[in-house]
């Protein structure tokens, strides 16, 4: 059977509920009973012990003194609380007994063990009983036997029974309507938050659950939700602008290699034209691979990257490391390459967004330097925090475009020096990096003076 959560929250909680009602039932009815018995118990005892004092032993035998206690109602009658007394021999012959046992006598226990309280019966019907010896200097010469007849307290228990009965299925139902009522208003939420969530699709990912006014369970599971739908929406944010940044920087070089080897393959060329068409051709294949790794680099990025498993570098050892990977281009445009690392360079970061960082600063100064210029790489600080600076004296950047140039495929004056190469990624995937790992950069920026570029690197302890 297929019950709803509702349901089975209402089913488990009135069981529970019903085994400590059992639980109280069976209590109230066992103290009930307890005190029934206690209080008839205490009256036999009282009956019995009064006669004692009214024996006298005579050479036929033990009699009571006085026979007008018999006169009493409680003595001549059966129907109205009845009290039958009885006085045996020490061997359990009848000797005296109350008239409203007329007939009848009292069951005689042959047993040392005298005044213990039981039931037992007389004529078909339930009476309590006691029975104590009658001594004189340590010796039993007879019993005296009290009962009572328990019509009233059975009737009384019988009725409490009944109506624990009776109340139980009655009980059971109240609970579970209750239950179901409080389980459909503690569920109300979850289905408010189901509701919402069957909402939301891929055309409407802005869209969030409300978080209760209480900050319990419920509250963060909203809050997660909601997390995830931010996560989605950031993932389907990038997917769109991956798609859109690959199929615009992608759709003209594509163009230029088709339509360079259509014109190729019109007439017959030269080996020289064929080499130098094909290895146009590469030359945009490769800029299309570059233009394509540093979209999905940037696709990777969000507010919520943590850091990679990559090891961790001192930033000293990085920075020499990517100058050693750059020294080829360097020599190549005879640039006067200057590292001067006062203090700081043993400041642990992590390797792999730090790489990003200052190979694509490193890569920007080297490409917008001339042949013979000057770079400067000086690092200082301390364990805690270091200030790297890259400073070459390049073409600069317009003072009115230093506000764009976090902006993907974004060029300064990208007219006026077509022949270098790039897409505009690069401080994009700085700027991601930076947010990822804490770091603050700052560029200053003059055109035709050059660019210096400042950052600061705070300890993996410090974040």
């Amino acid at each position: 059977m297929n019950l709803s959560y509702k349901k089975r929250v209402a089913l488990h909680f009135m069981l529970a509920t019903s085994i400590v009602v059992v639980g109280v039932f069976c209590i109230v009815y066992f103290i009930v009973q307890q005190t029934v018995y206690q209080n008839i118990d205490n009256d036999l005892s009282f009956e019995a012990n009064k006669h004692t004092k009214e024996i006298f032993q005579s050479p036929e035998g033990i009699k009571f003194i006085f026979n007008d206690e018999w006169k009493e109602v409680e003595h001549r009658e059966v129907q109205v609380n009845p009290v039958f007394i009885q006085l045996t021999d020490s061997l359990g012959m009848v000797k005296d007994k109350s008239p409203n046992l007329k007939g009848n006598q009292l069951f005689f226990k042959n047993e040392n063990k005298y005044g213990d309280h039981f039931n037992t019966k007389l004529n078909q019907r339930l009476i309590r009983q006691v029975q104590i010896p009658v001594e004189n200097n340590g010796k039993i010469y007879g019993h005296i036997i009290a009962a009572m007849a328990l019509d009233g307290s059975m009737m009384v228990l019988k009725n409490l029974r009944n109506t624990l009965l009776f109340l139980f299925p009655i009980v059971l139902l109240g609970l579970f309507f209750i239950s179901s009522f409080l389980a459909g208003r503690s569920i109300s939420p979850v289905v408010l938050i189901t509701n919402t969530a069957n909402r939301i699709t891929k055309n409407n990912l802005n869209e969030r659950i409300d978080l209760p006014a209480n900050q319990d369970e419920l509250f963060d599971l909203s809050n997660s939700i909601n997390s995830l739908l931010g996560r989605l929406e950031q993932a389907l944010e990038r997917e769109k602008q991956f798609t859109s940044d690959a199929s615009h920087e992608l759709r003209t070089p594509i163009a230029v290699i088709r339509g360079t080897l259509e014109v190729l393959i019109r007439k017959e060329r030269t080996v020289e034209e064929y080499q130098a068409k094909i290895n146009y051709c590469l030359t945009e294949l490769d800029r299309m691979t570059n233009v394509t790794e540093q979209l999905l680099v940037l696709a990777r990025f969000d507010s919520s990257t943590k850091l990679s498993s990559t090891p961790n570098i001192s930033l000293g050892e990085l920075v020499r490391k990517i100058v050693l990977q750059r020294t080829p281009i360097i020599l190549k445009k005879d640039i006067e390459f200057v590292l001067d690392i006062q203090s700081g360079g043993a400041l642990e970061l992590n390797a792999f967004y730090a790489n990003l960082i200052i190979d694509n600063l490193l890569s920007n100064a080297i490409k917008y330097s001339a042949n013979k210029a000057k770079i400067e790489i000086t690092i200082k600080g301390d364990s805690n925090l270091a200030h790297c600076t890259i400073k070459d004296y390049g073409i600069g950047i317009d003072e009115v475009d230093i506000q764009n140039i976090y902006t993907p495929f974004f060029r300064s004056n990208s007219l006026d020096h077509k022949e270098i190469n790039g897409a505009g990624l690069g401080l994009s995937i700085v700027k991601k990096a930076a947010e990822v790992i804490h770091t603050n950069i700052e560029i200053d920026s003059e055109l035709g003076k050059g660019t210096t570029v400042n950052i600061t690197f705070k300890g993996l302890n410090n974040f």
